[in-house]
């Protein structure tokens, strides 16, 4: 971001790489009395879509740094926990993003990054994955020092996301699709090999994750997060709008709790695939090969999570048992 919304990019660098919440807090309180919160707030309706989004990000990883995901920037206590000016910020970002609770994964992850180096031409986001380096936008940890493990866990996340669109795709193929249809079958082998694949990728990140410098402060981010509820990658709530682990395993009202942190337009895309992929989940109780098959991809989603949640342990172990048990309890 330019201009004057490079403070923002500044004091989220900063609150990101303090060495503890307290200071971090410390750092929004100088922004807040400065008046450099204010004059934010002030221009969050001239933003463009794609600013706006960037200047969510930042908010988010402030909020985060400084302890304060689980506020609601409009709630009548808010001001005796956060620093006001901050809360009217938070506040007026989400108003023009129409998305209230964005302090989340998706919003930490997938609006952080950035290829390295400018392609020479327009890719997908998951070639751009696959064919450049990507670097953190704004970083946990501090310039000169090797990420740490909660930036390789939001890129990890983010790589996650890009090659795990064909998993978006399958789904919209499988929208609709009556149990008997003859690509019901395949689209549902293709899925188990999508997810097998992306369970793979993650295995491969697990290790350069463990050797990445640890952080107290990093890990008890994410155990604040994970105690919301705001640790599942959309790739994966797109799969289980078509196979349906979430409902099983919490009840249908529980399957939406994680989509809460979501844009509203993602939201009513997997409420839609709730809906047009119900067809396809009545395999749960049929027999022959494609409900065999349907089983098998619910088996290799659940995988996948399990898999994931492990790297998230890993990220989050640094900040001790508790935080730890958190992301455990969540995952």
């Amino acid at each position: 971001m330019a201009g004057t919304w490079a403070g923002l990019s500044e004091l989220a660098g900063a609150a990101a790489t303090a060495p503890d919440a307290e200071t971090a807090r410390d750092l929004v309180a100088r922004a807040g009395r400065d008046g450099e919160l204010t004059a934010l707030r002030q221009r969050v309706s001239r933003l463009s879509p794609r600013n706006a989004d960037a200047a969510s990000m930042r908010v988010a990883v402030i909020a985060a740094a400084c302890g304060w995901s689980a506020l609601d920037p409009v709630a009548p206590a808010s001001p005796r926990t956060a620093d006001a000016a901050f809360l009217d910020l938070w506040a007026a970002v989400a108003h023009r993003i129409d998305h209230q609770q964005f302090v989340a994964l998706p919003t930490l992850a997938l609006l952080n990054w950035a290829p390295e180096r400018k392609p020479r031409r327009h890719l997908p986001i998951d070639q751009l994955a696959r064919t450049e380096a990507l670097v953190p936008v704004v970083r946990w940890s501090p310039q000169g020092q090797p990420l740490g493990r909660l930036d390789l866990l939001m890129l990890a996340t983010t790589r996650l996301e890009a090659h795990g669109i064909w998993l978006l795709r399958l789904a919209g193929t499988l929208a609709g699709r009556a149990p008997g249809d003859a690509s019901t079958g395949t689209a549902l082998r293709r899925l188990v090999r999508i997810q097998h694949a992306l369970r793979a990728q993650l295995r491969s990140e697990a290790a350069a994750l463990r050797a990445a410098p640890a952080s107290a402060q990093q890990g008890a981010v994410l155990g604040a997060l994970a105690e919301q509820g705001a640790m599942e990658p959309p790739v994966f709530l797109a799969a289980d709008a078509v196979l349906g682990t979430g409902g099983r395993r919490s009840g249908e009202g529980g399957r939406h709790q994680p989509r809460r942190h979501l844009p509203v337009g993602q939201r009513a895309w997997l409420t839609a695939l709730d809906r047009h992929c119900a067809p396809v989940r009545t395999l749960a109780h049929r027999g022959g090969p494609d409900a065999a098959v349907y089983r098998e991809a619910q088996e290799s989603l659940i995988a996948l999570r399990r898999t994931y949640a492990g790297l998230v342990h890993c990220a989050a172990h640094p900040g001790g048992v508790a935080a730890a048990g958190r992301v455990n309890a969540v995952a």
